[in-house]
């Protein structure tokens, strides 16, 4: 099946637009309504009007497409369609809050589970990032002429900088994450999809994360590829399929996992 993915990449563009839309209109409201999910996490009306308007665009778009939400279950994959990789709102902790570090993931998975398209999109922050497999990944900054997007080429743990979310789900690796935060010249914070596109900004050597789903990972991990750098699970598997995610400039990713992992 081939496809134009200039013309995903549009749609992708076309989606979040929209999604960007309902956010900014529900952002600092203060009637936002906020549930918690089986799991806990929290959910606001705000995510759930996100991807039903994504889910009837694409009803109408690509009527064949699977789609992969968050918030409204996912197809089975099955090897033969493309598929949507939705998550309306990540950081929706920092929404509900106020802080401007949330953004709307859109990426796009080809029948070999190939990410093909990704779309980052933080309204509150001025910033859309975007990739198309083998084209190159970019950033515009308020609307403004597209800048592509390279990796640093920083190639020592002290002189690199981590970056993280926080300290829940590491378990068995927390002592170990702790002892290697020592070896980096700056140790950060920052989380959620930021963490992994500063790495592909070049800001950021290394970003992880170890309990993600994939809608958590696509988009940024095609970003970050296609900005030269490395996308892996915590034991080194490539890819947003796994259940973390450590994402780099690729220079020093192994010798991370080595240590993260206690080798």
């Amino acid at each position: 099946m081939n496809r134009d993915l200039k013309q995903d990449l549009e749609l992708a563009l076309k989606l979040s637009k929209v999604s960007e839309e309902i956010a900014l209109t529900r952002y600092l409201a203060q009637d936002l309504v906020i549930e918690t999910k089986p799991d806990a996490s929290p959910v606001t009306d705000a995510d759930q009007s996100i991807e039903k308007k994504i889910r009837e665009i694409l009803g109408q778009e690509r009527p064949k497409d699977l789609i992969i939400g968050e918030e409204f279950g996912q197809a089975d994959f099955d090897g033969k369609n493309y598929a949507w990789v939705i998550d309306p709102i990540d950081g929706t902790k920092n929404f509900l809050r106020g802080i401007p570090t949330w953004a709307v993931l859109i990426a796009l998975l080809n029948p070999a589970k190939e990410i093909v398209v990704g779309v980052v999109a933080a309204p509150a922050l001025f910033r859309k990032w975007y990739a198309v497999k083998d084209e190159g990944a970019f950033v515009s900054i308020n609307n403004g002429t597209a800048k592509q997007l390279k990796v640093s080429r920083v190639n020592k743990l002290s002189d690199a900088s981590l970056s993280y979310s926080d300290l829940f789900g590491w378990e068995g690796r927390r002592e170990k994450f702790l002892e290697l935060q020592d070896k980096f010249w700056r140790v950060r914070g920052l989380g959620d999809f930021w963490s992994h596109i500063l790495v592909a900004e070049g800001a950021v050597e290394i970003a992880a994360e170890p309990s993600l789903k994939i809608w958590d990972m696509a988009a940024c991990a095609i970003i970050v590829t296609e900005a030269g750098g490395k996308f892996t699970d915590l034991k080194g598997v490539p890819g947003p399929f796994g259940r973390s995610a450590v994402s780099s400039n690729g220079l020093i990713h192994n010798e991370f996992l080595d240590l993260v992992n206690g080798k």
